[in-house]
């Protein structure tokens, strides 16, 4: 189905598809009406161009338009990737130059595609021409963007399934069944004098699509784990551990170590990847009583941090053991669910020692020689995506904008099963049904204002 909006247009259009810099191949990509014949004009082989029929690759070189005073000049040796509509990306004839990766080549060209009357693309203004020509759905536009950003394998093989119609799937398959219980409701509205007082619908039904869409909907605490990443923060008293920690999850020495406590006066932040799932680790600075001014707002920026993150390991000093502060903290933090208490310096416990473990899923670890790192691991995977993670065939929502949408269908839904407990009349409950499909298709595109489409698209990068 082809989808009407004020933004559609077919003028020729060109963009970078590939990082600008130095490199050695760069991709151009131009789409819409007439650009492979304007392009012609400016190839060394002009019939082979407008001859092709699509889906085909040919090698000439681009120069700059003719003029009846001067010679023309070569640009680039370029390979063209020629594609025919409706059988392209955009659904419009499209062509890829591929060029060598010189800005100042890049340049050249974009100057004489200009010359040739193309404008620069907007934002995300290819896949938008995409959507508009039926090419794919709203979800399948969004997962380009997804794949794009994905900072992890599993984050990149679930937006793949997205992009592959794994969602598309899910929702067409849910309104189908709204719409077959639309017919049902309208038979009894067309007919009023077989109207028994009662709305007869297939409850089981209605609750079987509800529940599945309210499982789709919680999917989203996971997918806005992989999207965004996990935030987690290293807490503690200082010298506890946690700039060691913090180099050893990173494998790498970004925290200065020091047997001086307070060295951290700020936090540091890195991204990783832990088994799949991004994170994004902050490093704070160690709490006690200080006169130091700036270890004071070190600290403050510290209990900020363990606000608002989604989970604190909480180091603790095996041979020390937590002091009343400590004891204090880690109470607060496990009765919301955000704590991991990791008993730190493993390595230097006496033979023999034994250690009192703190919290539901306490770690003793070595950050000098590793031991403990892998049930760390584990445990974060566990607490940050709980379940089934690494199933990359799942359909799971990282989009606010797909869980308010399917929260406002099961909202919607309740509202039937309510009317079918109450015997409310057919055409509130058609309302309700009709509300429903609405919001499903809102997710799909098949329901979108230009407003929509204009915030979506402008979100994406130039040349996508």
């Amino acid at each position: 189905m082809k989808h009407q909006s004020v933004l559609e247009s077919h003028d020729p259009i060109y963009a970078l598809a590939t990082p600008y810099g130095r490199s050695a191949l760069a991709v151009l990509r131009v789409s819409g009406e007439g650009c492979v014949d304007a392009l012609a004009t400016v190839f060394s082989r002009p019939a082979a161009l407008k001859d092709c029929a699509g889906n085909a690759l040919i090698y000439g070189h681009l120069h700059e338009l003719p003029d009846t005073h001067t010679p023309t000049k070569a640009i680039d040796e370029v390979m063209l990737a020629v594609y025919r509509a409706p059988r392209s990306y955009t659904g419009e004839d499209s062509v890829e130059i591929m060029c060598h990766g010189s800005p100042a080549g890049i340049e050249r060209i974009f100057g004489v595609l200009a010359d040739l009357g193309m404008r620069p693309a907007e934002a995300g203004e290819f896949t938008r021409r995409a959507f508009l020509s039926g090419k794919l759905d709203l979800t399948q536009a969004e997962a380009i963007q997804e794949l794009v950003e994905a900072e992890t394998g599993t984050a990149h093989a679930l937006a793949l399934n997205r992009l592959s119609g794994g969602l598309s799937e899910r929702i067409e398959s849910a309104k189908q069944r709204l719409i077959d219980l639309m017919a049902a409701v309208s038979i009894q509205l067309d007919y009023p004098e077989e109207d028994t007082g009662h709305v007869e619908l297939p409850a089981a039904e209605v609750e079987a699509v509800r529940a599945e869409l309210q499982v789709l909907a919680d999917s989203f605490r996971i997918g806005r784990v992989f999207r965004e990443g996990a935030s987690i923060a290293l807490a503690g008293r200082t010298n506890a551990g946690k700039s060691s920690l913090f180099n050893l999850l990173l494998r790498e020495d970004r925290a200065i170590v020091s047997s001086e406590a307070g060295t951290t006066r700020d936090y540091l932040e890195a991204r990783l990847d832990i088994e799949g799932v991004p994170v994004r680790l902050l490093d704070t600075a160690g709490l006690r009583l200080s006169e130091s001014e700036i270890e004071s707002e070190g600290m403050r920026r510290s209990r900020d941090l363990m606000a608002n993150v989604d989970l604190v390991l909480y180091l603790v000093d095996a041979a020390e053991g937590p002091n009343e502060e400590d004891l204090g903290l880690i109470a607060k933090l496990e009765a919301e669910g955000r704590c991991v208490v990791v008993h730190t310096k493993r390595d230097l416990l006496a033979a023999g020692a034994s250690v009192t473990p703190q919290g539901e899923e306490p770690i003793l670890l070595s950050s000098v020689s590793g031991e403990g790192l892998g049930d760390l691991h584990a445990v974060l995977v566990q607490r940050l995506v709980p379940g089934e993670h690494t199933d990359t065939e799942a359909v799971v929502i990282d989009s606010r904008r797909h869980r308010d949408l399917l929260l406002q269908a099961v909202a919607a839904l309740e509202q039937v099963q309510s009317g079918l407990v109450s015997g409310t009349s057919f055409d509130l409950v058609a309302v309700d049904l009709q509300e429903a499909l609405q919001s499903l298709g809102e997710i799909t595109g098949e329901v979108a204002s230009s407003e929509i489409l204009e915030r979506m698209f402008g979100s994406f990068c130039v040349g996508k």
